[in-house]
C-alpha cells in the first residue's frame, strides 16, 4: 500500500506543480522550449500516476477488497536490501508482487503452497497475503 499511496500523492503534486509552473510561464512570458517541455513532462508522469491509482481510489478508501485463493507458486527474489516474492495464483494466472517477505526456504522454493491474497476489487493493489502448507492447511506465513 506504501507504493500505491507515494504513487497517489506524486501525481497529484507533479500536476498541481506543473500547472503551477506552466501559470507562472505565461504570466511572465518566458517561453523557453527546454522548460515547456519539461512542465509537460512532468504534467504527463502526474497525469498518468493519477490514471493508475483513482481508479482503485474507491477501494482502499472503503476498503473493499478481494481474497484471491487457492494453489500458487513463489518465487523469491532476494538481491538487493530487501526480497521480493512474486506469488503466481496457478487457477486463475494471476499475479501479485509483496516486498520484504521472509525467506521460505525450509519448505522449499518454487513448491505449490495454499495461499489467500487479499487485493483491491480491480485486482490492481496487492494489501496482505497468508501463506499455508498445501497438505495440512497449516499457516505458514502471513504479512502485510
Amino acid at each position: 500500500m506504501f507504493f500505491y499511496y507515494l504513487m497517489l500523492i506524486l501525481g497529484a503534486l507533479f500536476v498541481i506543480g506543473a500547472v503551477f509552473a506552466l501559470i507562472v510561464m505565461y504570466g511572465t512570458k518566458d517561453f523557453r522550449l527546454l522548460n515547456i517541455g519539461k512542465c509537460l513532462g512532468i504534467l504527463f508522469l502526474g497525469v498518468l500516476f493519477l490514471a493508475v491509482t483513482l481508479p482503485s481510489l474507491k477501494y482502499v478508501v472503503f476498503k473493499e477488497y478481494d481474497v484471491v485463493s487457492g494453489e500458487c507458486v513463489i518465487e523469491i527474489d532476494s538481491t538487493g536490501r530487501s526480497s521480493e516474492a512474486d506469488f503466481e495464483m496457478l487457477e486463475t494466472d494471476e499475479m501479485f508482487s509483496f516486498r520484504d517477505i521472509p525467506e521460505l526456504d525450509a519448505y522449499g522454493k518454487s513448491i505449490p503452497y495454499y495461499c489467500e491474497v487479499t487485493v483491491t476489487k480491480d485486482h490492481m493493489f496487492e494489501i496482505s497475503y497468508k501463506i499455508y502448507d498445501p497438505k495440512t492447511r497449516k499457516l505458514i506465513l502471513t504479512g502485510k
